[in-house]
């Protein structure tokens, strides 16, 4: 009995050490047809940060609707995450990988576009409002709080009258994809840094981008 004991013990302690402390969560809506599309710059964050260490979205666990990924060793375990589903639905994925891995929101950054940022620019965030992303606003309202953080990534404001919602699904165009590439590098670079150093990242992200 005592064996038994030890080792369901032992079992529980590796389950803890190998399951990740915190998450990255990338923003976008699933489907073909919105490749390189303003909304999803999250998931095109996310898919560089792994592409430093040869890491590749998979499907999650069931009942997380999203594509996921782990890095780090023992307790310094990151899940990197990006919801199959439309923005507005993107919280339910969240939630329920912070309830089965077991994390807290304010381990959480949330990587998406930001219309009232100017184009090129980034900022990290802790707390404060939707700004009207609708991503964000269901992550706040699955997760119960604002206590998260975000990492903003400024597309610009729409031209003339068009509809900011018409706006944020369309395309980078050829103009704009070579500064987005370097962009989204930065961003990744943040990304990295947040994971060790949360306060040199929002002061570093809020360089990017000020002389352009």
């Amino acid at each position: 009995m005592k064996l038994r004991k030890a080792r369901k013990a032992k079992k529980k302690r590796a389950k803890t050490a190998s399951s990740p402390v915190r998450v990255v969560v990338g923003l976008r809506n699933s489907g073909s047809d919105y490749t390189g599309t303003r909304h999803n710059i999250g998931l095109e964050v996310v898919d560089r940060v792994l592409s430093h260490s040869g890491e590749l979205l998979r499907k999650a666990p069931a009942r997380i609707r999203a594509m996921v990924s782990q890095t780090g060793i023992g307790d310094d375990r990151t899940l990197f995450l990006v919801p199959n589903t439309f923005m507005n639905e993107s919280g339910g994925a969240v939630s329920a990988a912070l309830a089965y891995y077991k994390i807290e929101p304010g381990e959480v950054l949330v990587i998406h576009d930001d219309i009232d940022l100017s184009f090129g620019r980034l900022r990290v965030q802790v707390a404060g409002g939707s700004g009207g992303h609708n991503g964000i606003r269901s992550v706040e309202k699955s997760v119960g709080t604002k206590e998260f953080s975000r990492l903003k990534v400024g597309v610009g404001r729409p031209p003339g009258s068009m509809d900011p919602a018409d706006y944020v699904l369309r395309a980078f165009t050829k103009v704009e994809r070579p500064e987005i590439e370097v962009v989204v590098e930065d961003a990744a670079d943040i990304v990295d840094l947040w994971l060790t150093d949360r306060a040199k990242a929002q002061e570093v992200a809020a360089l990017r981008g000020r002389d352009g």
